[in-house]
This record gives structure tokens, C-alpha cells and sequence, in this order.
């Protein structure tokens, strides 16, 4: 029998990531339509268990489209990963009147909502991160603003590397995907793109190929490091000992979780959302919102997290004939 929703909760969890913000209010703005009632909960699972908990009305989400981060804020919890943490969030939704609950994160925050959800907290997930690493959705909310700005970024370290005819290394996020410097790879014209699915770490590839460039007059030359590889300063290091190319570093980090959402991450945060306040109106539980195929989609939690996403073989195959 489907549960009776009459108040909803929402809340942000793990890392930031632009269109959050239009995700939030793409939830309360549905929910109210449909004479919910809507919590936010701040601080992510950290804030539910110590009840950081607020009502919500559509003035609540007015003029947060185009911000950056997040109106709810984020934080770890490593109470929440317990099972002791997790029936006292339960409870929390509960004593608070919270019937269903959107969790918008990635995969750890995906977990905690089937934890929830196993005790009878009913949740949906939207899939919030810039990685783009969600397997069962074809876009997650912020890469392409994360994207942009990297691309944006790496565009002016190309101007000075060209200047000082210099290679440089650009580390961009992603601890284990690499879909940000893929992306950026091939926007930015990189000659080599490091990723943490197929790099092999040799590093004499490199080298050999700085060189052969440099013999055949191109003055510069371009590395996209992604994070989960990382070590872009010593490597940097090494391969100016070993080509005499002057080598720099630049680490972008979390520039890349900041700014204005692109318009893309504004309607998918808000079709995601709203799709998920939809879904706990129409009593579904233990699901996460997913794109797939130009359409909002939605599939249970742990199906979803046993799926596994790869780098797009031909994607990867034809980066490396662009940089030729």
C-alpha cells in the first residue's frame, strides 16, 4: 500500500555542485503545486541528525537560480554511516513529520537514502555532482557548468604556456572518473588527457611525446590531469629533468564546484527535482531520478548503484587522434 505523503523533506549531501540550487527549488515549487508540505533540512545527514530542519514555502527557493552551491549547504556525516545514525534519522523524519525525503548527491549520498528507505523513511535520490559519474543517468547535475569552467580556465593557461613555449599540466576534478578532463581534453585541444579508468602511469609516453612535438616545431604543449592520477607538481618536475621543456603545474580544484549554473544545469536540476517531489507524491520510494534516452526517468536505488559506467570507448579513441 503506497504511504500517504503529505510533508516532504529535502536536503544536499556530499559535494556541492552547481544546479543544486535549481534542483531544491524545482522539489518545493512541484511539491507545493500538489498541496505538499516541504522541510528543508541543512547541513546534509549531519544536519538531520542534529534536526536542522526548517519549513519551506515558495518564497523559500525565490532568486536562487543562478546561484552557485548550495541554499542548504552540505556537509559529511560520519555518524550517518552507522546503523545506530541511521535509525535515528529515521526517527528524526518522523518526529519532525518528514512522510518522504529527497536526497540530491551522488552515490554515497544514494546509499544513505536506501538505508533510510530500509527503515521506512521513504526517499528518492537526484543525482547532484560534477563527476558525471551516476551509471544509470546519462547527465548529473553541474558537470556542465563544471565543465565550462575548467574549459574556460585551461584556455587562458594555454595563452602563457604558448608565450613561454612551456608544457603545462592542468589537474582538473575527478577522483575516480574522468569524464572532466575527457571533456576538457578534447574541448581544449590538449595533446595528452590522463585519466584514472585506462592511465598506465608511464610517464616515459609522455616524455616521448613532448619531444617529438617539440622536433617538429610545435612550441607548447598541454597535459589534462585528472584528479585521480593527481601528482601534477612532481610529475611536472620529472618531465622537465627529462625533456628540458620548462613544465608547470596548475591545479584547479574546487573553482570547478563554484559559480553560476549554465542553463543546462538549471532545467535538468529543476526537472530532476520536481520529478522526484512527483515521485514521493505518487507514494514510489527507493528510487533515484535519472536521464536516459531524452527522457527524466527513475530507477530503484541499488539497482542503480550496481551498475558501473565507463569512459565511451570511441570518445576516448578519437581524443587521441584529435591530438595527433
Amino acid at each position: 500500500m503506497a504511504p500517504n505523503i503529505k510533508t516532504i523533506g529535502v536536503l544536499t549531501s556530499g559535494g556541492d555542485a552547481p544546479g543544486m540550487n535549481a534542483a531544491i527549488r524545482g522539489v518545493v515549487r512541484r511539491a507545493i503545486s500538489r498541496g505538499l508540505k516541504v522541510k528543508g533540512i541543512y547541513q546534509g545527514y549531519k544536519g538531520l541528525l542534529n534536526e536542522e530542519i526548517k519549513d519551506m514555502d515558495a518564497r523559500s527557493v525565490s532568486e536562487i537560480l543562478a546561484k552557485g552551491g548550495t541554499i542548504l549547504y552540505t556537509a559529511r556525516c560520519r555518524e550517518f554511516r552507522m546503523e545506530e545514525g541511521q535509525k535515528a534519522a529515521a526517527e528524526i523524519c518522523r518526529k519532525h513529520g518528514i512522510d518522504g525525503l529527497v536526497v540530491i548527491g551522488g552515490d554515497g549520498s544514494f546509499a544513505g537514502a536506501r538505508m533510510l528507505a530500509l527503515h521506512g523513511v521513504p526517499t528518492v535520490g537526484v543525482p547532484g555532482t560534477i563527476d558525471l559519474d551516476i551509471a544509470c543517468s546519462e547527465y548529473t547535475i553541474g558537470f556542465d557548468t563544471a565543465v565550462n569552467t575548467a574549459m574556460e580556465a585551461i584556455d587562458k593557461v594555454r595563452d602563457t604556456s604558448t608565450s613561454h613555449e612551456r608544457c603545462s599540466i592542468i589537474e582538473v576534478m575527478g577522483r575516480g572518473a574522468g569524464y572532466i578532463a575527457l571533456w576538457c581534453g578534447i574541448a581544449n585541444g590538449a595533446e595528452d588527457i590522463l585519466v584514472p579508468e585506462n592511465y598506465d602511469y608511464n610517464e616515459q609516453e609522455l616524455i616521448d611525446h613532448i619531444i617529438s612535438n617539440r622536433k617538429r616545431g610545435k612550441k607548447h604543449h598541454i597535459i589534462v590531469n585528472a584528479e585521480g592520477i593527481g601528482h601534477s607538481s612532481s610529475m611536472a618536475r620529472r618531465i622537465e629533468a627529462a625533456t628540458g621543456v620548462e613544465t608547470r603545474a596548475t591545479i584547479l580544484g574546487h573553482m570547478q564546484r563554484g559559480g553560476s549554473p549554465t542553463c543546462r544545469d538549471r532545467v535538468y536540476g529543476s526537472m530532476m527535482g520536481a520529478y522526484a517531489a512527483d515521485l514521493l507524491a505518487d507514494g514510489k520510494s527507493n528510487r533515484v531520478v535519472a536521464y536516459r534516452h531524452g527522457d527524466y526517468v527513475d530507477y530503484d536505488i541499488q539497482e542503480a548503484l550496481e551498475m558501473q559506467k565507463e569512459l565511451p570507448d570511441y570518445m576516448v579513441r578519437i581524443s587521441k587522434a584529435l591530438a595527433i
